[in-house]
């Protein structure tokens, strides 16, 4: 299942202090969108080695995870027909195995192998091409988790040749968490790092105060903020938000979400439009955004209090936009919503 990024990304208040320590913002293009980085530091670190080392991973990652390229790892993997376990590294697998957690707390809605479907909705291209009844029905049978086993840690293995794998719901979170690594191995321990709108933050700024994070209101047309985001911890904290008012397709008179829902093989139908999901990792935030996305705030609620998710839904009834949190977002002392 495809992830749908809904945070503005803007780092509000951003601002360089005096020197020495100063914020400074490195960007750039990457698993197509854009990305920010934002640090600050006691002492002389070479910001070129800096983007060197992110640009450096970026383009590893992209090898091994993207769904776009022809020659990625997990493309490979996708086209191959072979009933045996195949080496795919040591990445892929453990994504698999953190998704598959999340897909039976989502009860099937939330699931990697949806990756056919949205080739044949087109969503991949400019056209809405709803597929028939009789489509969907054959196209269910090569989904799901079950047709798909992690036999190592480097290894990979279809029960069917058909399956093929989505990653992007949860490869640009890990990412992030990646991304952050490389910033942490210079040395510097204050940063925001934000790939698309999904982020991680550590630390703070050079004053003192908080990251604050401008969260994207969710409605077509416009960037405007719905709520601000104070992280005051020093401790790394990810935000990742999934949305469906960016990603659509008007038909004849109705709306298709780019939300697909992996049981019925058709997109979303509830009233939900955004899910934000605050976690200690980034990889695992991004996969429950998406999950909760999927199931809407009716089933959604339910699933991440049983989880201890700390969830931030927004639904659009009769256009004005309603807001629910989940009980472990109220519990987190050091992050405020404004």
């Amino acid at each position: 299942m495809k992830q749908y990024l809904t945070i503005i990304a803007v780092i509000i208040g951003l601002s360089a202090c005096s020197k020495p320590a100063q914020i400074e913002v490195l960007t750039g293009h990457a698993q197509g969108t854009i990305w920010h980085v934002s640090v600050w530091h006691h002492g002389d670190k070479a910001l070129s080695e800096l983007r060197h080392n992110i640009e450096t991973e970026f383009v590893r990652l992209d090898k091994a995870l993207s769904n776009y390229r022809t020659d990625s790892t997990i493309e490979s993997f996708n086209r191959s027909i072979t009933l045996q376990p195949v080496v795919v590294g040591d990445e892929i697998p453990m994504l698999v195995t953190e998704a598959r957690v999340v897909s039976e707390a989502s009860q099937g809605c939330y699931d990697l192998t949806i990756k056919p479907l949205f080739d044949v909705w087109g969503f991949k291209g400019d056209t809405l091409t709803p597929p028939s009844s009789e489509t969907l029905s054959e196209l269910s049978k090569h989904l799901g988790f079950d047709k798909l086993s992690v036999t190592s840690n480097t290894q990979l293995q279809k029960n069917d040749p058909r399956v093929s794998i989505d990653l992007s719901s949860i490869a640009q979170g890990y990412s992030v968490g990646r991304i952050a690594k490389v910033v942490e191995d210079m040395g510097i321990q204050n940063y925001l790092v934000e790939i698309g709108g999904e982020l991680q933050t550590r630390g703070r700024k050079p004053d003192g105060s908080a990251w604050r994070i401008g969260l994207e209101r969710p409605l077509p047309g416009g960037r405007t903020v719905q709520k601000t985001i104070v992280i005051n911890q020093d401790k790394p904290i990810a935000i990742m938000t999934s949305g469906t008012y960016r990603h659509y397709f008007d038909d004849a008179g109705k709306r298709y979400s780019h939300v697909l829902d992996a049981r019925t093989g058709a997109p979303v139908k509830h009233n939900t439009v955004s899910v934000t999901v605050i976690h200690d990792n980034p990889t695992q935030a991004d996969a429950w955004s998406t999950a909760l996305l999927c199931l809407g705030v009716e089933q959604g609620m339910e699933i991440a209090r049983q989880h201890d998710i700390a969830a931030l839904f927004i639904n659009v009834n009769s256009d004005e936009l309603v807001e629910s949190s989940t009980e472990a977002l109220f519990k987190l002392k050091n992050i405020q919503f404004k």
